[in-house]
């Protein structure tokens, strides 16, 4: 099989679970990864033992601009190799994760009488999923009502796969403190924006020094990501005695057992995580991504009273407001946990590596 897909960590994770519930189901299958050149996939495949060939392709910019120009020669690019490695690799099988390198590697797929299969992480689908959907033989989903975009009768409502380690987190509060620092008899908050950071997050929580040095008893484990380093681990918030500020987050799992309340983007892997560690996050979407999904996929859980939600350009004003208020308030912070942990879907890697292999004995030889 191959598995085509990337960009983010919401494609290529959820990718790499897939991969390995495949291989837990038939030790023997063949797995190959094709992603886009230059991407992170390119490193991370690599590191979970995955064999992986780029493609040289990028996204298409929704305004005008002279990266644009290079696009119809990429998806040239991109199309002849993508033909190369599927008559050298001959899978019975493509599955489609999401991001640029899986168009041109599932059209050549389709062209071919490969049976294919996508995996939506979003509750708005991207632009490739959107074009790929009407060929695809099985479109497994994360949320509900995705007939709006694709065949009613191609869906599996399947959840997104997690990884293992965060599917089923065994460590306690405690450990989880103790890792990072702070006192587990004390009210922790957990703020981050993503391994590369989020600006707006951040400039909010740079603009909220005073009130953490009203509320001295609430601690904040900050993740400012690598892109935002220099800036906001040197500014008073992060310098306050309550606060932890660091660029990476060395073990989530730790970090998400340990927190009384969690702010973060609201990705489809960041939700498909804090569904199974089931605690009480307030999302704040990235207005920076293709068709606004992350609001979507916020909104989803909000009208589940699953979760609460901040506009981007309310976070200066809101963030440690909201989040100072529900760490105040216990029953709605355990109404919220309750009701997000009833939306993980365990068995979700499983679900679709079944289908997988079912595709692939489908196949013709």
């Amino acid at each position: 099989m191959i598995i085509s897909g990337g960009g983010t960590g919401g494609h290529i994770f959820p990718a790499i679970a897939i991969a390995d519930a495949v291989k837990a189901i038939a030790p023997e299958a063949d797995i190959r990864f094709v992603g886009a050149k230059g991407k992170m996939e390119m490193e991370k495949v690599p590191k979970a033992g995955y064999p992986i060939e780029g493609l040289w392709i990028s996204g298409f910019q929704r305004k005008l601009t002279l990266r644009n120009l290079s696009f119809p020669f990429k998806l040239i690019s991109s199309l002849w190799r993508s033909r190369r490695i599927i008559r050298r690799f001959r899978p019975q099988v493509a599955v489609g994760v999401g991001g640029y390198a899986s168009g041109p590697l599932l059209q050549v797929a389709n062209s071919r009488g490969i049976p294919t299969l996508l995996q939506e992480q979003n509750s708005f689908p991207g632009i490739t999923n959107r074009l790929l959907g009407g060929k695809a033989d099985r479109i497994c989903v994360a949320y509900e009502g995705m007939e709006r975009f694709f065949p009613a009768e191609k869906l599996l409502l399947t959840g997104n796969p997690v990884r293992a380690q965060l599917q089923d987190i065994r460590a306690t509060r405690e450990e989880g403190a103790k890792h990072f620092g702070v006192d587990p008899a004390k009210p922790i908050l957990f703020v981050f924006g993503g391994s590369l950071g989020a600006r707006s997050i951040n400039e909010a929580m740079a603009a909220n020094a005073e009130a953490l040095k009203a509320r001295p008893d609430v601690q904040v484990l900050w993740q400012v990501g690598k892109l935002y380093e220099a800036t906001f681990t040197a500014c008073e918030t992060a310098q306050l005695p309550n606060v932890k500020a660091q660029a990476f987050i060395d073990g989530m799992d730790l970090a998400y057992t340990m927190a009384d309340v969690i702010v973060a983007r609201s990705g489809a892997l960041t939700i498909s995580e804090l569904q199974f560690a089931g605690k009480p996050a307030i999302f704040i979407p990235s207005p920076n991504v293709a068709e606004d999904h992350q609001s979507k996929n916020a909104q989803a859980l909000v009208r589940k009273d699953a979760a609460l939600m901040i506009p981007d350009a309310a976070a200066k004003e809101r963030i440690l407001k909201d989040a100072i208020a529900l760490i105040d308030d216990e029953e709605r912070r355990l109404t919220l946990s309750a009701n997000i942990k009833k939306l993980a879907q365990p068995d979700a890697a499983e679900q679709i590596a079944r289908e997988v292999i079912r595709l692939a004995q489908s196949a013709k030889p």
